[in-house]
């Protein structure tokens, strides 16, 4: 077993990696990164200074590989599994990779300035910066509804990794803005989502630490 992954089972893009791992069965050791535990952190930034998950390292092959896109590409060159996360054809592959990019930049990184804004002191919140974040995540909402009504799956009927991308990023989103009523298609994406093998093995390994997700701060 060459492949470490360093996450922790609460990090939604370390969920995407995971995913992606388990859609193919790849084995891998999980090494859980306390970032509260000094010496656990010191030893991380050591390894990665940038000191965000999810962070692949590879013995066999003496890689490390920072960002989740990344380690998915890196996985399906060099342990290629059944389920083929990005087509070989090159159009395909390039919508799995727009879908893909998409899903992070405007669903994931909105939901994560969200629900991260409520880990500051109270005399610091990025007020601003969270309501744009709303916004924003209610426009890509708005043109995911639009894709899921005539997809499957994110970047069309088989799935890819832009789904590795969406299965974290809407369940995490859907705490903050419950999907079924204003976007009935996407709920129903993120039903089909939760009900894969590997996204529910990921959410049953999550549950023990999902008491740990913060809570909207109660109104002054």
């Amino acid at each position: 077993m060459s492949l470490t992954l360093y996450m922790h089972p609460l990090a939604s893009y370390c969920h995407k990696v995971l995913v992606a791992l388990y859609e193919n069965g790849t084995p891998f050791r999980p090494h859980l990164v306390d970032l509260a535990n000094a010496e656990a952190r010191d030893a991380f930034y050591k390894r990665w200074p940038i000191g965000r998950f999810p962070l692949l390292h590879d013995d066999a092959r003496d890689q490390q590989i920072p960002e989740s896109s990344i380690i998915i590409e890196y996985l399906a060159q060099h342990y290629p599994g059944p389920v083929v996360l990005i087509p070989a054809d090159a159009d395909a592959a390039r919508e799995v990779r727009l879908q893909d990019r998409f899903i992070d930049i405007y669903v994931h990184d909105q939901v994560q300035k969200i629900i991260t804004d409520r880990l500051r002191p109270s005399d610091q919140h990025d007020r601003y910066g969270v309501a744009q974040a709303r916004d924003r995540l209610h426009v890509s909402l708005g043109i995911l509804e639009k894709r899921m009504g005539h997809h499957a799956w994110a970047a069309g009927d088989s799935f890819s990794m832009a789904d590795c991308a969406a299965a974290p990023a809407l369940f995490y989103g859907n705490l903050l803005i419950p999907l079924e009523e204003e976007y009935p298609h996407t709920a129903a994406y993120l039903l089909r989502l939760m009900q894969r093998p590997s996204f529910d093995r990921v959410l049953r390994e999550a549950e023990p630490y999902m008491h740990m997700v913060p809570k909207e701060p109660a109104a002054a």
